[in-house]
């Protein structure tokens, strides 16, 4: 009798296992993080010891995106990494090492800063009123300490700082009010050497201003060449630094000649380049130790070919040493040095080679080993080193390619690979993975043929369809294991398909430097594919006007802003397959945005000009639609399209002292359970849902005090349904809005004083407005049960304007945060966050739409009904719950955008988000109330059912026995 007692308390026991199984944490499991530096700049990447007695190198990196970093060379790992600028930047900025430091310098814009070359701490961030031209590290100083040279452009005035590298200090500064252009600085082992260009754009001929080290004072100015020697800046290729003999290279403006001059010298040595040369590259040592050596690396249109050349330190005359063999196609050189000793790296399409500056002969040859069908390197850095006993050598060389990748090549062999191309993302969506097109034309065919013909047709399509049963019945053991188990088990045999959850959907991602690619969200972000779909010059970026997919198709369609359009097309098979096709310019004016219109095939994307007028109207397109384009900072302008035609149906202008920020609209896919808010006494308040709207954010800086004006406007007519001012707004901070069902939220930097007068209120914050049809219960307002309206209909009386009634409510942040966005679901009934990124933590935070309930009762408890409908008491600050970042405790940096789609199953959101990292999750508001988590201990569950089924086989016996006794009067 005392058995099924004790079996009852071993399962009260199991059971708290089994519920916080359902709560493990799923981090890896159902997100995916791509930790980026970003492309790696020629000048800003080397190998450096972080420490004296260190016997490995780490690799630094200062990128593309402002990223400055630390990686292993071994693994690729990432050590440590700053974002100098705060946000993504379009390049520049010196990075430089001290030989033997345990310290790097790096400036950018107006500052400089110093870091622990070991676990990238500030020593120090030193602010300056000009623009940082040029960095180096002085090597020999009369305290054996390697000091700062920084060179600035203050105001068309030339001035450089030698700023200790304990702390930052200035020691000296010079000062120059010429005029000239302040070009880069350079120092051997007595002087400083500030190099500059005198003259105008065109027409410059090059001056060398030679200082005293310790004083900082002017000893000799020098002027080398004449006069329209030099064309641009960037004719100079070269100034080495830190050298025994310092030289400066500049080239001709047809790239004929390379001159050369040895700093603190005047005259200047010539030098033929070949035919047909494109473009100049030198290389050299950048320490006092090694043999003043550089190699002249020349590119043609068909192939590349390299000089080497040495400088003797008695006369400073540079004689040309030897010449290495013409070579077709793309390649790369690299310098390193040991002790006195030069090394130079030869890069190609097929070989690694290591030759001597000394001679052409070869120290080592490897053959190329990679995945790839061509490995191409634009540019890379290289470490070589002797083996002990031999007189062979080993290489490591870290380079970039032509398909955006970070490579390290380890004597020939590809030891890791970093899609840093990801980084600097303008564009992404969500599209779903294609259905075969056999089947969506047997589906097709049979709905529009007669029902006796199209079930004829599908019982012959269900008879064929038995050939694969074979292969179904044997991979069921394998997923019933998995079921049990809670492993991944893939029945589609690595074919790409659609999941029944949903999860499985792919995310087409483009960049500014012209890259496409294809991620698999279901498969922990996978790289299924990529691409580049523009070769840009220097200094341009690929910028998306729009982008949208079509998921029945698999076709994504992206606008850019040089009127040129680029079409991904998701192709299915057992395989994963795309196409990709792009139109370049052509001759039409650029664009500024697209406008998603409906045609007879579908909703599609047009350009939209720099005047507002859209673009490639085609005769598909269906009448009676509105587009908003922006016109100017202070404009919006509705264009009414009917007949093929455009023509301006309204116009939102704001007063000359106001400018927009930011601007939001309802997402494509928004959808709303429920028409009403049930309150707590039963009645109904119900949502202003006009799918015709959007929010304006604009700022007044025409007082004092800055504002942030709102406003709601109606997209058919131009009416402003609503607006409301916020005074004491910083404009300078980030300003973003987001718009979802019946709300919509904006958050900004204000100060501004309560009510009292006494006080105020300064930080980040975030306003809330809720719309209803009135401030009514169970009152439609004046359309109350109409089936239709028209914001361009008679309106009888003044009065009868359907305006919304808006109720908001403001709270103040504990941490700035940006990208805002709404979680979306299939139905639109799990409950809504909005998403935000976390500037200053690097985290993606999911704010509960419960929590920013502008209906939350000020200044009071909520009464029974109030709480009964979820309301809490008011409380202006919210604090970021670390249980509600979904990031957890990845360090995500650079986010700019994130995007949201919805699943099958309602509870789940899907999450993308990029910038400089990337990172996708899925998200539950509501927790996962329609699929079991990862975390259900299947194992457990079976168990228990099992041991029950076994104590009711042993129990049954003894009860049957009992009655049977007890009928009998036999006794037990």
């Amino acid at each position: 009798m005392h058995l099924p007692t004790q079996l009852s308390a071993l399962l009260l026991v199991a059971l708290p296992s089994v519920v916080r199984a359902v709560f493990q944490d799923e981090v890896g499991h159902i997100d995916y993080h791509y930790e980026l530096l970003g492309l790696p700049q020629r000048e800003t990447t080397f190998f450096h010891k972080p420490r004296r007695d260190d016997k490995a190198s780490l690799l630094y990196t200062l990128s593309d995106v402002g990223v400055l970093g630390a990686v292993n060379p071994s693994s690729g790992a990432i050590l440590w990494r700053q974002l100098l600028n705060g946000t993504i930047t379009d390049g520049g900025g010196f990075l430089r090492a001290g030989e033997g430091q345990n310290w790097l310098a790096s400036a950018y814009g107006q500052s400089v800063h110093a870091w622990d070359a070991v676990n990238g701490r500030n020593k120090f961030w030193m602010d300056f009123a000009g623009e940082v031209k040029d960095l180096e590290i002085m090597e020999m100083t009369e305290n054996n300490r390697k000091d700062i040279l920084a060179l600035f452009d203050e105001n068309e005035s030339t001035v450089l700082r030698r700023l200790s590298g304990n702390d930052g200090r200035v020691v000296w500064e010079f000062k120059e009010t010429s005029g000239d252009v302040p070009l880069q600085v350079s120092t051997n082992v007595e002087k400083v050497f500030v190099i500059s260009l005198r003259g105008s754009a065109g027409a410059y001929n090059i001056k060398v201003t030679v200082l005293d080290a310790l004083s900082g004072k002017r000893e000799d100015e020098l002027v080398i060449g004449t006069k329209a020697d030099v064309h641009d800046k960037d004719d100079v290729i070269l100034v080495g630094a830190n050298s025994a003999a310092p030289i400066i290279a500049w080239t001709d403006d047809v790239r004929q000649k390379l001159r050369v001059s040895v700093l603190g010298q005047k005259t200047r040595q010539e030098f033929p380049l070949p035919a047909d040369t494109v473009s100049v590259e030198i290389h050299a040592p950048h320490l006092v130790q090694p043999q003043p050596h550089f190699l002249v690396h020349s590119k043609t249109s068909t192939g590349h070919t390299a000089e080497v050349y040495h400088v003797d330190l008695r006369t400073n005359v540079i004689t040309k040493a030897y010449q290495l063999p013409f070579t077709s196609g793309p390649g790369a050189f690299s310098t390193s040095s040991n002790g006195a000793n030069v090394y130079f790296t030869r890069i190609t399409d097929k070989e690694l080679v290591i030759f001597s500056s000394a001679s052409d002969t070869v120290l080592g040859r490897w053959p190329l080993k990679t995945s790839e069908t061509r490995l191409v390197a634009i540019h890379g850095v290289s470490e070589v080193v002797k083996k002990a006993g031999t007189d062979s050598y080993a290489v490591r060389s870290a380079a970039v390619t032509d398909t955006d990748e970070w490579i390290l090549i380890r004597n020939g062999d590809v030891a890791w690979s970093r899609p840093e191309g990801l980084t600097g993302a303008v564009a992404a969506t969500f599209v779903e993975i294609p259905e075969s097109e056999n089947l969506a034309k047997t589906l097709e065919q049979e709905a529009h043929s007669n029902p006796l013909e199209a079930y004829i047709h599908r019982v012959k399509r269900h008879l064929e369809d038995l050939q694969y049963l074979p292969a179904y019945l044997n991979n069921i053991p394998a997923r019933l294991m998995s079921s049990v188990l809670g492993t991944e088990v893939s029945t589609h045999d690595g074919k790409l398909a659609r999941d029944s959850f949903g999860f499985n959907k792919l995310v087409v991602l483009a960049t500014r430097r012209g890259m496409i690619y294809v991620l698999d969200a279901g498969n922990h972000g996978k790289i299924l594919a990529s691409k580049r779909v523009f070769d840009l010059p220097k200094g341009q970026k690929w910028a998306a006007a729009g982008i949208k997919a079509d998921d029945s198709t698999g076709i994504v369609t992206i606008l850019g802003t040089n009127n040129d359009e680029t079409i991904v097309k998701i192709l299915p098979g057992t395989s994963f397959n795309m196409e990709v096709f792009s139109k370049g310019p052509e001759g039409s004016p650029a664009t500024q945005s697209a406008a998603l219109l409906n045609t007879v095939s579908g909703p599609r994307l047009f350009p939209v000009g720099l005047d507002g007028e859209l673009q490639g109207l085609t005769s598909d397109v269906l009448p009676n639609q509105v587009a908003v384009v922006r016109g100017s900072d202070r404009e919006l302008k509705g264009i009414a399209i009917a007949d093929g035609k455009q023509t301006v149906s309204w116009t939102f202008l704001l007063p000359k002292s106001q400018r927009i920020v930011d601007v939001a609209t309802r997402p494509s896919h928004d959808a709303v359970a429920s028409i009403g808010r049930v309150l707590g006494d039963r009645t109904v308040k119900y949502k202003y849902l006009n799918p015709n709207t959007l929010v304006v954010a604009a700022v007044d800086e025409s007082t004092k005090v800055p504002s942030l004006v709102i406003y709601l406007l109606d997209t058919v007519s131009g009416q402003i349904l609503a607006s409301s001012k916020y005074e004491g707004v910083d404009p300078k901070k980030h300003i973003e809005c987001a718009m979802a069902e019946n709300w919509f939220t904006c958050t900004y930097f204000g100060q501004y004083r309560l009510r009292d007068g006494a006080q105020s209120l300064k930080g980040y914050q975030i306003v809330v407005s809720d719309l209803y049809e009135t401030d009514k219960p169970n009152d439609r307002g004046v359309l109350g049960d109409a089936e239709n309206f028209s914001s361009l209909g008679p309106i009888d009386a003044p009065g009868d304007v359907p305006l919304p009634s808006v109720v908001s409510q403001t709270f103040i942040l504990s941490a700035p945060i940006s990208a805002l966005e709404v979680t979306q679901t299939r139905q639109g009934i799990t409950s809504r966050q909005v998403l935000a990124y976390l500037p200053e933590t690097h985290g993606i935070a999911g704010i509960p739409r419960m929590v920013l309930e502008p209906r939350r009762p000020v200044g009071r408890d909520p009464t029974a009904a109030e709480a009964e409908e979820g309301l809490i008491k008011y409380h202006p600050a919210i604090e970021i719950d670390p249980k509600s970042v979904h990031t957890h405790q990845r360090d995500v940096i650079g986010v700019q955008k994130i995007i949201a789609a919805p699943a099958v199953v309602e509870s789940t959101s899907l999450v993308f988000a990029y910038g400089i990292d990337v990172f996708g999750s899925r998200v539950a508001p509501s927790f996962l109330f329609d699929i079991l988590g990862k975390g259900f201990n299947k194992v457990t569950l079976i168990g228990t059912v099992l041991a029950i089924t076994a104590g009711v086989m042993v129990l049954s016996p003894m009860v049957r026995k009992k009655q049977i006794n007890a009928l009998w009067g036999a006794p037990m």
